[in-house]
């Protein structure tokens, strides 16, 4: 084996990053969104190609895009050539949910190469999280002077959780909320994930109550202003403007434009305050790996999910 590096990064913005600040080795752009829509454990198959795109099919035009976006750069990266694979990966679910998958790859392969991860988060003297976009160049070299070696236990851990995340079944995640490993912020993504199905009480989860929470504490003169402003309040999602667009298109029964701001109507503040359950409104075919959303509820008290009766 060559003493080679890969660099497996969030996003194509990072590319001329890396190459500014010295690293000048391989690179595999990691262009997916798993946090949404149907997976299958195995990248490799068809399956999985298929119902990807089932899914992706609202986003991009053509399987050929796919192809040459995502699967051709992956399924024909000779990993075993590298002696060190680096992960560039975020805090947040939308890029833990990736790194997950990419792990599992990499341990499905057998490749024996040492793992690392540069995670973006919290940094000092800073009052917010950050993505790694948002680092400084300094920043941005110190974390990857500083990323984390992964154990054999922390990749095992991170190919369960894919495989798990790819069943029908979600209740288990809740195991692994205490479970040690390296990953600085994979607590607060399996917390974040459970939040994902909706409240017992409410029949909405956690960030749908906290988009009309938001329209109703603040000015929020229109939808587009509504969507800036949850991009860069949404705690652990990471979700991009056509993730947040749609949940906001979503909640449009619960709010409505008056005295040009938005403003919730009678079913807006019945949801917020938990005093009537909009679950049969709400209901539609949202999957997360191949759990159906609402097939299950989440119980804030216990800070569990159990199936929806």
């Amino acid at each position: 084996m060559l003493h080679k590096t890969l660099h497996i990064v969030n996003g194509d913005s990072l590319t001329p990053r890396l190459t500014k600040i010295g690293v000048a080795d391989d690179q595999l752009v990691w262009r997916e969104m798993l946090c949404e829509g149907k997976t299958v454990y195995d990248l490799k198959t068809d399956a999985f190609k298929e119902a990807r795109m089932e899914y992706l099919k609202q986003f991009i035009d053509t399987e050929l895009t796919y192809d040459e976006s995502f699967l051709i750069p992956l399924l024909t990266t000779n990993f075993s050539k590298y002696s060190t694979i680096v992960l560039w990966f975020e805090y947040d679910l939308f890029c833990h949910i990736n790194m997950l998958a990419a792990l599992s790859h990499i341990k499905q392969l057998k490749i024996s190469s040492k793992i690392y991860l540069v995670c973006s988060g919290w940094v000092e003297n800073e009052t917010q999280l950050k993505g790694l976009g948002e680092l400084s160049d300094e920043q941005l070299l110190t974390h990857y002077k500083n990323k984390i070696l992964l154990t054999e236990a922390d990749i095992a851990l991170a190919d369960t959780l894919w495989k798990l995340y790819c069943s029908d079944n979600h209740i288990d995640f809740k195991n692994y909320v205490t479970t040690r490993s390296s990953f600085p912020y994979l607590t607060n993504c399996i917390n974040a994930h459970l939040k994902r199905f909706p409240n017992i009480a409410s029949g909405l989860n956690v960030l749908e109550t906290h988009i009309l929470k938001i329209i109703r504490q603040e000015e929020i003169k229109n939808t587009r202003q509504l969507t800036g402003y949850i991009l860069q309040y949404q705690g652990y999602y990471g979700f991009g403007d056509l993730q947040i667009t749609h949940i906001i298109d979503k909640l449009s029964r619960f709010y409505e434009t008056k005295n040009e701001r938005l403003d919730l109507n009678r079913e807006g503040f019945l949801a917020v305050d938990e005093m009537q359950n909009f679950y049969e409104e709400v209901l539609d075919e949202t999957i997360f790996g191949n759990c159906e959303k609402y097939k299950f509820c989440y119980h804030p008290s216990e800070q569990i999910v159990t199936k929806h009766e």
